[in-house]
């Protein structure tokens, strides 16, 4: 990251750090595509158990790994149910569709980022010949930041259960989730995440957002699914060779990164706060590490004049009518505190 730079667009922006480059250039190699890279390995099984799955595939994005889970659970003419705002519907270019002729059903969100019990029921299949088969419920968790409940999740996953759906999750950001939901119990961020996992036949995690892995995400499941979910990344230019020093940092992620992702959800209360009281200015109280700012009215016609401001003074944002900041471990007390003063600056002037 340039120097000087506070950058909020996203917490894939991140670089590794010294201690995660070290891992990296130690790590022992082999050729994945043969399964015989140690570290692949040695990660795969490693988020497996701690996820409580009986295997994983590493994969080089999130994107791929979602693919690669609908396609598992998926044929042609099936359909998976999935919401409005979700990632795997909304942002990874309709590769379902478009390479596996599975077909997206989606369906609106609450304003809390669930999805009605009754919709889910609704938009599940007959058995007719005039209907795509359902087949799968893809949640997410984080959704845009925000922490998805508990019982909702159970209750959603045991309604697909009831109807013969496979259930996944797209856990991109899966341990922002899961340190969240740790705060206040008497529980870890590892035990949390194994705790919401356990609701699904497969879950896609990113290594490459809070982690702060330069690259990669893994697909968890049984290994008859990965096994299906290997063939598939085959097909898509998935599988790699010495992969394993992407695997090394996403496994001193896992090891170094987790906990401190509390530090992170911090940075963006401390960002929502400072920016209360701003005439025309909104900062939704963050669940995790995002923040949307809304604005409102006048102050909404000035949104490009305001990313441009920012930019200016160094501090990195996106958006129009909403702006979205993420804080992430290359983002610190400073350079919040710029941030802020810079949105205000642009406001007060």
């Amino acid at each position: 990251m340039a120097a000087g730079l506070v950058d909020l667009r996203s917490d894939t922006v991140t670089r590794p750090t010294a201690a995660m480059r070290e891992s990296m250039m130690a790590a022992p190699l082999g050729d994945d595509v043969f399964g015989d890279d140690p570290t692949v390995n040695a990660l795969q099984d490693k988020l497996a158990g701690l996820l409580g799955f009986e295997a994983a595939l590493f994969m080089p994005t999130g994107t791929q790994s979602n693919l690669c889970a609908v396609l598992a659970h998926c044929g042609r003419g099936d359909e998976y149910i999935v919401g409005q705002m979700q990632h795997c519907y909304r942002w990874e270019a309709g590769g379902a569709a478009v390479l596996g002729s599975v077909q997206p059903q989606p369906i609106a969100h609450q304003a809390d980022g669930t999805l009605a019990l009754a919709d889910i029921e609704a938009a599940i299949k007959p058995d007719d010949p005039h209907f795509a088969r359902s087949r799968l419920l893809a949640l997410e968790n984080t959704l845009g930041g925000q922490l998805m409940p508990m019982e909702w999740l159970r209750a959603a996953c045991g309604l697909a259960a009831s109807h013969g759906l496979g259930r996944h999750l797209d856990g991109a950001r899966l341990f922002n989730a899961a340190v969240a939901q740790a705060e206040g119990l008497e529980s870890d961020a590892l035990a949390e995440a194994r705790r919401i996992a356990a609701s699904f036949d497969t879950v896609s995690v990113c290594f490459s957002k809070g982690l702060g892995a330069p690259a990669g995400s893994a697909l968890c499941g049984s290994r008859e699914l990965i096994a299906r979910a290997r063939r598939i990344r085959k097909m898509a230019g998935g599988a790699m060779r010495q992969s394993g020093m992407l695997a090394a940092a996403a496994a001193y992620a896992l090891d170094h990164h987790v906990e401190r992702l509390a530090e992170d959800h911090a940075l963006a209360r401390r960002l929502a706060e400072g920016l209360a009281g701003i005439e025309g200015v909104q900062a939704l109280p963050p669940h995790t590490n995002i923040v949307f700012v809304e604005l409102q009215a006048a102050a909404r016609e000035r949104a490009g004049a305001l990313l441009e401001h920012l930019a200016q003074r160094g501090v990195l944002a996106t958006g129009l009518y909403k702006l979205r900041f993420v804080t992430h471990l290359d983002v610190d007390v400073a350079g919040i505190d710029r941030a802020v003063a810079a949105v205000r600056e642009f406001f007060e002037a």
